[in-house]
């Protein structure tokens, strides 16, 4: 198929990007324009990879930019997002731009050229923190932060499209995904970055609140599970590894993968707003089982730990450490 990809230089577009291209996929992969005409993590993608992929330069914000990057695809993987929610409490509109705008750009352009199929990204953080666990699809929204508020907009306005005009639209809703080349305003990357910088004292925001992690390749299979589903369209689909653990414990297990005795100190520039802090996610992940025929590879805490390790090898290698400001709090 040839798959258009937004936010295709991002942490997990980048992954996407290349998982797609392995498959024998012809990905055009759409990046924001920058006059440095940077690529993003495509630009540690490997020779053979770039040399497959079509990198289209736009805006998701730009529906004339959208349309024609659509042109000729068969299928559109809409990762494209702000997603940092600290970002979203003093800069709220460019979300609305970003998110639920570009969402239409993507949806419309869709629609009018015929795609066979939308993937829209959406995420767990809409459920706010859990009424019920596991969360399963069925559970209530409530956007307790400018962010997650516009990624509900962004969903329903994608799935309204499916209702309104049977545009092909699936709606991906992944868990707390982490893994290589993640941003430092998550938390794993935080704490590796923290410790692999020498600091046995770590800054961290709440602790106890629970996620449910999942690494990146599992996010990507998802993707990738979701793409060849005929049974996908007009649904949302949870993928999550169905395992939940705290922030505080989550620190400490990375402590103990990177051979390190840390202690932590609560920042309060960390914390989120006592009403936006969503205190509980754990993924019922049995839909995209029964749909998708997908399960978790790095499920569990022997999973988690696995994943865990693979991301401190590739955050601990120079190299990539050096991309990243350990002193500084990244919203």
């Amino acid at each position: 198929m040839k798959i258009l990809v937004t936010g295709s230089e991002g942490f997990i577009g980048s992954h996407l990007v290349e998982a797609l291209v392995k498959q024998g996929h012809s990905v055009r992969a759409f990046v924001l324009y920058n006059s440095f005409n940077s690529w993003g993590w495509l630009e540690q993608l490997s020779p053979e990879i770039l040399d497959a992929i079509e990198v289209f330069t736009g805006d998701i914000r730009d529906p004339f930019g959208v349309k024609k990057a659509m042109l000729d695809c068969d299928a559109v993987m809409h990762l494209a997002a702000l997603i940092a929610i600290p970002y979203s409490y003093h800069s709220p509109d460019t979300y609305v731009d970003t998110n639920i705008k570009g969402t239409l750009h993507v949806v419309q352009a869709a629609r009018e050229l015929g795609i066979q199929k939308v993937i829209h990204t959406s995420t767990s953080e809409v459920y706010g923190t859990a009424r019920f666990v596991p969360i399963t699809e069925e559970h209530p929204l409530q956007g307790q932060s400018p962010y997650s508020a516009t990624k509900i907009a962004a969903d329903q306005l994608a799935l309204s499209y499916y209702y309104a005009f049977g545009t092909p639209v699936c709606v991906m809703r992944p868990f707390n995904t982490y893994g290589p080349r993640q941003s430092a305003r998550a938390v794993i990357p935080t704490i590796i970055t923290q410790i692999a910088a020498g600091k046995s004292q770590l800054k961290l925001g709440a602790l106890h609140p629970t996620r449910d992690f999942n690494y990146v390749q599992d996010t990507v299979s998802g993707f990738i599970a979701m793409l060849h589903s005929d049974k996908a369209v007009g649904e949302v689909i949870n993928i999550g590894s169905n395992y939940e653990i705290s922030i505080g414990e989550t620190a400490q297990l990375i402590a103990e993968v990177m051979g390190s005795s840390i202690s932590i100190e609560t920042d309060n520039v960390r914390l989120r707003p006592e009403n936006s802090e969503v205190e509980r996610l754990w993924a019922d992940n049995q839909k995209a089982q029964r749909l998708l025929n997908w399960k978790p590879s790095y499920g569990e805490r022997e999973g988690f730990k696995r994943g865990l390790q693979e991301t401190v090898e590739w955050f601990t290698n120079a190299d990539n450490l050096k991309r990243y400001k350990a002193d500084i709090y990244n919203i």
